[in-house]
């Protein structure tokens, strides 16, 4: 079993959740169809995405500017082919939203750049700065006081009717459709796996005092999650055979910002050492690696 530095080893049930998904994960013997052995004329798995990504906030380092680490989801799975002459070129950047996929992110050029017609495989996970997740949540915490047993958070992104969340998503859904049609047309070959976002909040709706929310708003924002990945989701499996989408939702329940340290897979706001409020921590990542490289992994 793989340890992760600084991390304990999780409880027998907490292995199973994550191994069950991505037995072979741990396996680098068998190589997935979805990668080819040239690496003359580019990289053959390209990392598409955000910080959800790209393991913002863990150790491993390997790009300051983009918080890029050695144990984001994406680096993780790319590790599952060392040895057999495969190249992996990881563009996922902490703060990326769609639109850094067709424009440079500071002095970082547009992601899709990287795709080459020798690309067989790509992963991407974007969408949650479209909405806007860091601001939301932080309104959700502003105002919380003002009605510490309701919702006014939800009250506030629906006033007057208008669902702001839910229209920032249906714009991400657009985005999205038109990023896959480009990945298609740079790399024609590639297996794409649309990698969805993790339980952030219990499931059940229920609350926490660690995480300073009102009672009603954890069911909103868990909503808003769900909602985020149902649209990747459709847009994953709108007919390309080639495109699949990894819940790494499902996966990660039960182990959310609410939960105690050591079934926590998604830090609250107030974190551990080396991670990132509201991001996978080590484990996170690699159960969010293991749906995705189960995906990988089907014909």
């Amino acid at each position: 079993m793989t340890h992760f530095p600084g991390r304990p080893l999780p409880a027998r049930r907490t292995l199973a959740a994550i191994t069950v998904a991505g037995a072979t994960l741990l396996s680098a013997g068998a190589a997935p169809s979805a990668f080819a052995a040239s690496t003359a004329d580019g990289p053959n798995y390209v990392a598409l995405g955000d910080s959800y990504a790209s393991g913002a906030g863990l150790p491993g380092v390997t790009d300051t500017q983009c918080d890029r680490t050695t144990a984001g989801y994406a680096a993780v799975v790319s590790r599952t082919s060392a040895g057999n002459g495969r190249t992996f070129k990881n563009v996922t950047c902490t703060g990326a939203t769609t639109a850094a996929l067709w424009n440079a992110q500071g002095s970082k050029p547009p992601q899709l750049n990287a795709l080459t017609p020798n690309t067989k495989l790509v992963t991407l996970t974007l969408g949650g700065n479209d909405v806007g997740f860091t601001s939301v949540l932080t309104t959700c915490a502003l105002v919380a006081p003002s009605d510490p047993a309701g919702n006014p958070c939800e009250k506030y992104f629906t006033a007057g009717g208008k669902d702001v969340l839910g229209e920032r998503i249906n714009t991400v859904e657009g985005r999205v459709r038109d990023a896959l049609t480009d990945i298609r047309r740079r790399s024609p070959d590639a297996k794409v796996i649309v990698a969805g976002y993790p339980a952030l909040f219990p499931d059940t709706g229920a609350g926490c005092a660690e995480v300073p929310f009102a009672k009603g708003d954890f069911a909103f924002l868990r909503d808003v999650t769900k909602k985020l990945d149902r649209a990747l989701q459709r847009r994953a499996t709108a007919g390309d055979r080639a495109v699949r989408f990894a819940d790494t939702y499902a996966v990660t329940v039960g182990h959310d910002m609410c939960q105690p340290r050591d079934r926590r897979w998604i830090e609250s706001l107030n974190p551990g050492e080396h991670t990132l409020a509201a991001h996978p921590n080590s484990w996170g990542q690699f159960a969010m690696a293991a749906a995705a490289y189960e995906e990988i992994l089907k014909p």
